[in-house]
């Protein structure tokens, strides 16, 4: 019987202070109402020992000129510091997008080692993940920028060949050269990558239609290809590669990497790998043996078995825990002020120590972050949520 109907004449809904959700409700408005009040209480205090102090409570600040240099990036002192920010925040977020990207790729391989029927190679991946998930990452760090990176030569004797450059300097590599009215032609890539994916889908139906081979990654990389060459020859060449070249103490074209860059990023792909090489490592176990056996009696080869039945069931299992990893190297990122890379944190860090109040910048930081972490957990439950199963 609902609450609230009426038996012999008689009213059986139960009075608020008696009913649940009423109750519950309550509750729920008191905590919050709460949480606000300390929280306004917190800021309330906080002004006002920074006006007994003499200190800025606004935001006005972030317009004045920064003051110091950032190395390895188009900065100057007469930027503002909000403009320095935002060198941090692109520094941290490039950081962390390649990072993403090597270490799982790294982490795959390395998982699918630990589980190889090679003697040697299983162990090789296992004395690599147990090493360095057993290493703090800060220590880790510090050896790859004092002990390798550091220890490079010196520009005047820098190792040149093949299109690459190395010193103590900073790591040089081949890179594009953009035109300034490039513009039409990275349309023409945008362009490119639409019909790409609407070929692969195109083939993909036809497939799943007549059940001849799609080929799809093929047919996309050459519908890619086609457009992108035929719009690069009729609009003379806009995009070029460069190759570094050294000259004496100095090195023009090329992409530069600083060594304190290179360090940050070589440091979070290795130590980050480690972590993701478990977690396939672990999804592959989790996947029902049966369907590994279904996979033989049909006489696929091993690295068939993989692509076609295990690593798509074991990507489902896989995307939480590694979504959380990839919060990791985001966060981790801010390591990179022990090995001075201007990242946000580091530029956080020299702003305050220049005289600027510190929790207006601090507060700023911690959104940064967070927008980063929330960005990314987005983009990890839409993907779990893409690949579920339907109907569990």
């Amino acid at each position: 019987m609902n609450t609230g109907q009426r038996t012999n004449g008689t009213d059986t809904r139960p009075p608020p202070w008696r009913d649940v959700r009423v109750l519950r409700i309550t509750v729920q408005v008191a905590f919050l109402a709460g949480v606000a009040a300390l929280l306004w209480l917190l800021a309330n205090n906080l002004v006002q020992n920074m006006q007994a102090q003499g200190m800025r409570t606004d935001f006005g600040f972030l317009g004045q000129a920064a003051g110091f240099p950032l190395a390895g990036a188009d900065f100057s002192s007469r930027d503002s510091i909000w403009a320095a920010l935002v060198v941090g925040l692109r520094n941290t977020l490039v950081v962390s997008a390649w990072g993403i990207v090597l270490a799982t790729v790294l982490g795959v391989f390395v998982g699918i080692a630990r589980l190889s029927s090679n003697w040697l190679v299983r162990k090789c991946a296992a004395a690599y993940v147990e090493a360095l998930r057993n290493i703090p990452l800060i220590v880790f760090l510090l050896f790859l920028y004092l002990a390798i990176l550091q220890q490079l030569p010196r520009i005047n004797d820098a190792i040149d060949g093949g299109g690459f450059v190395f010193s103590n300097r900073g790591l040089y590599a081949p890179w594009f050269d953009v035109d300034d009215d490039s513009g039409l032609f990275l349309g023409f890539c945008a362009v490119a990558i639409v019909l790409s994916i609407v070929v692969v889908r195109w083939r993909t139906r036809r497939f799943n239609a007549t059940g001849q081979p799609h080929h799809r990654i093929v047919w996309g990389a050459v519908t890619f290809g086609v457009v992108v060459g035929v719009a690069w020859l009729a609009l003379g060449q806009p995009v070029s590669v460069t190759l570094p070249v050294l000259d004496g103490r100095t090195v023009s074209g090329g992409y530069e990497l600083t060594v304190e860059h290179g360090a940050l990023l070589l440091g979070l792909v290795l130590y980050m790998a480690a972590f993701v090489a478990e977690i396939v490592r672990g999804s592959i176990l989790a996947v029902p043996k049966g369907q590994a056996e279904a996979a033989n009696a049909l006489g696929l080869s091993g690295a068939q078995r993989y692509r076609h039945v295990v690593l798509p069931q074991a990507l489902r299992i896989a995307i939480p825990p590694a979504g959380n990893e990839f919060i990791n190297l985001a966060k981790n990122s801010a390591l990179g002020i022990a090995i001075a890379f201007p990242e946000l944190l580091r530029v956080t860090r020299i702003a305050i120590g220049q005289g600027q109040p510190a929790p207006q910048l601090i507060g700023i930081m911690m959104l940064m972050y967070l927008a980063i972490s929330l960005t990314l957990s987005l983009i990890v439950n839409v993907l779990n949520r893409r690949l579920g199963l339907r109907g569990v």
